[in-house]
Parts: structure tokens; C-alpha cells; sequence
């Protein structure tokens, strides 16, 4: 029997401390514009103000999260309306994308079939294009189809990303063995089982990744183009027109960007948890 032994790293005690040092500045560099926008959102407005700008806050308050809140309620369509708007889109969005994306996926890169190739290259050609290309195509399909104006108009392009798509096909293409499929049909598995109880699972860090990316674009989108009645505008748009009145909302301002940044951030923090525990667990050997 062979003996094991455990996998021991030669490196010195300063070697440890360098490395160390190195990803400590870097999660500083990446973690501090967040608590400046937190700061700032707890500035009265004299301290917004003040030159040169100071780091850290004298005198807290939550005032600016309050005229926040009262001038969302003061608007004609009540704050609850605009939360449910962009929760729903990016709820449904997000699940849509994550499912049509891994099926596609799964069918391009498990299962040949003639022009598989060829499709695969528009969409990796597709990437190339930014939204600000195909948003008058895109408006002129939505508008063909009569969904403009409707949440339809957001959901569906957010459907039809390819970056979800590309991202889980090169995914299931490593982390998936053929031979796993082969084996599950043998055992009688039809194909909707094995995408769902077998492939899914194995491919869990790529669709909780891609959940963070398309979750954070829509609840960040604010539909303008598409959207015109006030009833189904997302909240991004209705803080926008708050803090566009000027200086005087400097700092409801900043406490609406924590407020529209605190909820992408929570998404991430627990997925990126699994991510993690999944990529330490996760691949088939032959």
C-alpha cells in the first residue's frame, strides 16, 4: 500500500510574509473604494465640501440615507413599485440567462452535430460587439415584436447574452468528461437528466459566476430605451433623477450609490463562497 504523505510547501518565513503582504495591499487596493463610498455617504453636507477632501468622517449621520428614502416616497410612483420593477427583471433575467445559456452550452460542446463550428464562431465573433453597436438593432427587433415598453424589452436581451453561453461552454468542455456522459447513458439517463442532475452540478462554479455578472448588469440597467412609462421604471432610474438635481444632493448622492451597490455585493459575497468551496471539490479524473 502506498504510503501518503503530505504535500509540504519548501518556503521560508519571509517568503510567507511577502506573499502575505502582497495579497493584503491588493484586497486594500480592491476593498477601499468601497468603504470611501461608504464614508462619504455618511458625511454631513459642510464635510462633502471640504478641501482637500478628507478620508474619514468627523461628524456621521444618516440624514442623507433619509432625504433618500423621503424623496423616493415623494415621487408619484411609490419607492415599493421601482424595487419590485428591478428586482423582477433581474430575478427573471438572471435565472433565464443562467438556464438557456447552460442548455446551449451543453448542446455545443457534448453533443456534435453539423454547423456546431461554425456557430460557435459567431458567437465568439459576437463578443467583439459592445451594447452601444447593437442597441438600434436591438431596439428595432423589440420594436417589431411590440415589447417595447414592457419588461420583455430588458428580460429578453438579457436572455440572449453570448457571454453567459461562451463562458459555460468552455467550462463544461473541462470540467465535464465525456466518459461521464457516456456512462449515464448506459445506465438509461435521458438527456434533460443528465444536463440537470450530472453536468449542472459539475459546471456550479461557471452558472454562479455567470449569476453574479448578469445579476449585477440588470439591477444596474435602467432601461430608458425601451422603457417610457413610469410605472415600470427600474429604481436606478428613479435615483438617477433624484441625484440630478445638483450640489444641494451631494450626499443623497452618495448614499444612493451604496444603496444601489449594497445588494450586487451581498449576491456576490455568498456566491463567491460556494465558488469557492465548489472549485476545491470539483472535477472528474479519467
Amino acid at each position: 500500500m502506498a504510503k501518503l504523505v503530505k504535500a509540504r510547501v519548501n518556503r521560508s518565513a519571509g517568503g510567507d510574509f511577502g506573499l502575505f503582504s502582497v495579497i493584503i495591499f491588493f484586497a486594500l487596493v480592491m476593498v477601499l473604494p468601497m468603504v470611501y463610498a461608504i464614508i462619504q455617504s455618511l458625511k454631513p453636507l459642510d464635510e462633502l465640501w471640504i478641501f482637500p477632501p478628507r478620508f474619514w468622517v468627523a461628524n456621521p449621520t444618516f440624514k442623507n440615507f433619509k432625504d433618500l428614502f423621503q424623496n423616493l416616497n415623494n415621487s408619484w410612483i411609490p419607492f415599493s413599485r421601482y424595487l419590485f420593477n428591478t428586482l423582477f427583471v433581474s430575478v427573471i433575467g438572471t435565472g433565464g440567462h443562467v438556464v438557456i445559456a447552460s442548455m446551449a452550452a451543453y448542446a455545443l460542446s457534448k453533443r456534435r452535430f453539423y454547423g456546431s463550428d461554425f456557430i460557435f464562431k459567431i458567437i465568439t465573433l459576437s463578443l467583439m460587439f459592445s451594447a452601444s453597436v447593437t442597441g438600434i438593432p436591438t431596439f428595432i427587433i423589440m420594436a417589431k415584436c411590440f415589447l417595447i415598453d414592457t419588461y420583455w424589452s430588458i428580460i429578453l436581451p438579457a436572455f440572449s447574452s453570448t457571454l453567459g453561453l461562451y463562458l459555460m461552454k468552455q467550462f463544461m468542455e473541462m470540467m465535464v468528461n465525456d466518459s461521464v456522459i457516456e456512462a449515464a447513458h448506459i445506465d438509461g439517463a435521458g438527456e434533460l437528466r443528465i444536463f440537470w442532475v450530472i453536468v449542472m452540478p459539475m459546471v456550479k462554479p461557471a452558472w454562479l459566476t455567470l449569476i453574479v455578472f448578469s445579476f449585477q448588469g440588470l439591477w444596474n440597467a435602467t432601461g430608458a430605451t425601451y422603457i417610457y412609462s413610469e410605472e415600470l421604471k427600474s429604481l436606478n432610474y428613479a435615483v438617477s433623477q433624484i441625484v440630478s438635481a445638483g450640489i444641494a444632493r451631494a450626499g443623497t448622492a452618495a448614499a444612493a450609490i451604496v444603496f444601489m451597490m449594497a445588494l450586487p455585493i451581498l449576491v456576490f459575497v455568498f456566491t463567491q463562497s460556494n465558488i469557492v468551496e465548489t472549485m476545491s471539490s470539483s472535477g472528474v479524473k479519467e
